[in-house]
């Protein structure tokens, strides 16, 4: 449990310092503002995994993204972005169903991966457990 609160308070920290320009903040509430893609993996996923996808090694480890057959099955990227999972964090509570949609089809058909079949707005929301805590950066 401290792991994974230590990893969320590094992951903020990375947001907030790399990442100030991305989100608008009103009220309490932050809100992510990019639409497509390609903007939500460059301002939001590119810090961890690169902006090619190819990850990183050092404090941690950011697998790649590029070429991995793990991306072939659509509800497990939906998953890993929603949820997170161990040192990924979700960001199913920054980030809308369209958003995390657009961010999934762009992972998925981009950095070298050539999965064309797409994910719906509507397929993330039914991926939505009802009762889920999500780390929502607010």
């Amino acid at each position: 449990m401290m792991i994974r609160a230590l990893t969320v308070f590094l992951a903020w920290g990375l947001m907030s310092a790399s990442h100030a320009d991305t989100a608008v903040v009103g009220g309490d509430k932050v809100v992510f503002t990019q639409t497509s893609g390609q903007e939500i993996y460059e301002q939001v996923c590119a810090s961890c995994h690169m902006i090619d996808g190819k990850g990183a090694q050092g404090a941690g480890i950011y697998p790649s993204l590029s070429q991995n057959p793990k991306l072939g099955a659509p509800a497990y990227v939906v998953f890993m972005v929603n949820q997170g999972n161990k040192g990924m964090p979700g960001f199913g509570g920054v980030l809308n169903d369209e958003q995390i949609a657009q961010v999934v089809n762009y992972v998925r058909s981009h950095l070298g991966n050539e999965f064309n079949d797409t994910v719906t707005a509507k397929e993330v929301a039914a991926q939505r457990p009802k009762e889920h805590q999500y780390f929502d950066l607010n």
